[in-house]
């Protein structure tokens, strides 16, 4: 029986890969079982070939299930002391270069390229004027609910706690009743694109590159392709943020040293 499931489980993952254009192969099977599963017991599919018969007869669930297996996880301001760090970063990075570009590469729905924003706009030391950000994921409808910048409350739930990082958050973010808007000068600071980690160059160098909370979902061959994009995206002497419970690939760290080990902001030391 578990053999018969696993090989089930691996042609519906073949079908999702190569009809529906998501890269399963660079997932790791815990994390796309919990999606495709959470799929299936909204729709009473009895097992993954059910679910397989089910995909291919519909659309509507084609989408809902990509959406799904989106990594879509995020929050303004999210791990708040490497904000603060990132204070210090920002405010050295624009007493030493005329322009200062950011990327915050797997952006999701845009939160983390928008702190960046209102954390320059925050602090006297950082001119923002000088500072451009992108953001960028593989999905174009998360990237049209970033470029909108309009959150609710459903989908942040502890808004006020999200944003103590910023005193006065209501210069940068209008509510009204459960809904939070982006001021228009905070997203005049970021564009959003599209774009592949995996499969494609980084769309640029940048003085600040943030990828957060990516690596616990994918694979370890994933992860390695991932590193040398965002390591030819950083530029020298540049910055690399990664999220608090990962950690650089071994035969890439001598790409980076350690300005905040604990935090995992690092520096480029490569030319």
């Amino acid at each position: 029986m578990g053999a018969t499931t696993d090989a089930a489980f691996d042609r519906l993952c073949r079908y999702i890969e190569e009809s529906l254009g998501f890269a399963t192969s660079h997932y790791n099977d815990a994390y796309l079982d919990r999606r495709i599963s959470s799929r299936m017991r909204r729709n009473d599919a009895a097992d993954y070939r059910d679910y397989h018969d089910l995909l291919e007869d519909s659309e509507e669930e084609q989408a809902a299930l990509l959406d799904a297996l989106s990594v879509n996880v995020t929050s303004f301001f999210r791990n708040p002391e490497v904000w603060e760090a990132l204070r210090d970063v920002l405010a050295d990075l624009t007493s030493e270069r005329r322009r200062v570009s950011v990327w915050s590469a797997a952006c999701s729905d845009g939160r983390e390229a928008y702190s960046t924003a209102m954390l320059a706009h925050d602090d006297d030391r950082i001119d923002e004027r000088s500072i451009e950000i992108v953001g960028t994921d593989i999905k174009e409808a998360i990237l049209r609910k970033a470029r909108d910048g309009v959150y609710h409350a459903s989908e942040t739930n502890d808004l006020d706690e999200q944003l103590e990082p910023i005193d006065g958050y209501d210069r940068f973010i209008s509510r009204e009743a459960d809904t939070f808007t982006v001021s228009e000068e905070i997203k005049r600071m970021v564009e959003f694109r599209k774009h592949d980690l995996i499969r494609e160059r980084p769309p640029g160098t940048f003085d600040l590159v943030l990828c957060r909370n990516l690596f616990i979902y994918i694979d370890s061959s994933a992860k390695r392709a991932v590193f040398d994009t965002l390591g030819d995206g950083v530029a020298p002497d540049g910055y690399l943020t990664i999220g608090m419970t990962e950690t650089v690939p071994h035969d890439c760290r001598d790409w980076f040293e350690p300005v905040e080990k604990r935090l995992r902001i690092y520096r480029n030391t490569r030319e």
